[in-house]
């Protein structure tokens, strides 16, 4: 069985189409990212599978739960991780993850070992009786993540779970989800905005775009995809180097410039040092030789034309507002 299923699954605003007859299958345990532009619908799919909001037509289900009829059931076999911050400052940790636990009916008789249990997971057993307005950002993304956890659910819903942290607390925090996903089984389903979080810790991706997924695969995979490597050399005779290459079926395309060779070329890694011999065997020095391969933000440019970059209104927040107000 799938931990997320779905079938067709739609959301119209009037004229606007969200998300259009989206068919999706996540397994067990895997950390699947959903990558896309503002308004490509990313917040609206999880918004549904979340049960913040019904879908138009269509059907998804999560966990083994049909998002409609078991609305309850699918809210409670999973967790969320909001983008913006959603605990109290004037509670403390401790606090916090209790009132969570009486919100989820986590049993008295287990509640307070399952308290130690995350916060353990997740570092802070010694601030657990410390207000949260004294923690810093790291500090309450985790704290967050062990709310999202404290009913034992099967699936966690994180969005944007490092934006707005230093990079050496965003790397910290991509270790914890890593351990959390490695340790408490879970599926993991994320968005964000940032392409080296999503290669680093996604099992699959997929890249939405008008509510419709252009591209899915694992990061290695979509990367693969894209032609060629492209390969800078510094030479003071990049003419005669451009004519010696010529002819190599590994070279895709060659581009000559001052003191410089351009090149588009197949496995760029494994193909350098041919390159390097070459030019040797013409007697051409080489002064530099810079390899650039393919990034995940090169796929998504590639698939969306539009450079990725941070939302604002977007977000399951404003999603949960909009909902509120009756949209």
């Amino acid at each position: 069985m799938y931990a997320i299923e779905t079938t067709n699954l739609t959301k119209k605003y009037k004229t606007l189409v969200a998300v259009d007859n989206l068919n999706l299958q996540v397994e067990k345990g895997k950390i699947f990212g959903l990558l896309g532009p503002n308004g490509a619908g990313k917040s609206t799919i999880l918004s549904m599978l979340c049960t913040i909001i019904n879908p138009t037509s269509g059907s998804a289900i999560v966990n083994g739960y049909d998002i409609i009829k078991d609305s309850a059931k699918v809210r409670q076999s999973i967790g969320i991780v909001f983008q913006s911050i959603s605990v109290d400052d004037r509670l403390t940790a401790r606090e916090n993850l209790r009132f969570h636990s009486m919100l989820y009916d986590v049993p008295s008789g287990i509640m307070e070992g399952r308290i130690q249990e995350v916060l353990r997971l997740v570092e802070l057993e010694d601030r657990a009786d410390s207000l949260v307005r004294t923690f810093s950002g790291g500090m309450i993304r985790r704290l967050e993540m062990a709310r999202g956890l404290i009913h034992h659910p099967e699936i966690l819903f994180l969005d944007e779970p490092t934006i707005g942290l230093d990079p050496q607390t965003r790397e910290h925090i991509w270790d914890y989800i890593k351990t959390l996903a490695e340790k408490e089984k879970l599926t993991i389903i994320m968005t964000t905005h940032y392409m080296d979080e999503a290669d680093l810790l996604c099992d699959d991706i997929a890249i939405i775009d008008h509510g419709v997924i252009k591209v899915r695969d694992t990061p290695e995979k979509l990367k693969s995809f894209l032609v060629g490597d492209n390969i800078l050399v510094t030479t003071n005779l990049p003419d005669k180097l451009a004519t010696g290459l010529s002819g190599q079926d590994f070279i895709i395309e060659m581009k000559v410039s001052q003191n410089s060779l351009n090149l588009n070329v197949r496995q760029g890694s494994r193909n350098a040092p041919q390159i390097i011999n070459i030019a040797r065997d013409l007697h051409i020095a080489v002064d530099s030789i810079n390899i650039d391969e393919p990034t995940l933000h090169d796929v998504f440019l590639h698939h969306t034309g539009k450079n990725i970059r941070e939302e604002e209104n977007d977000n399951f927040i404003s999603m949960y507002k909009r909902a509120r107000r009756g949209r």
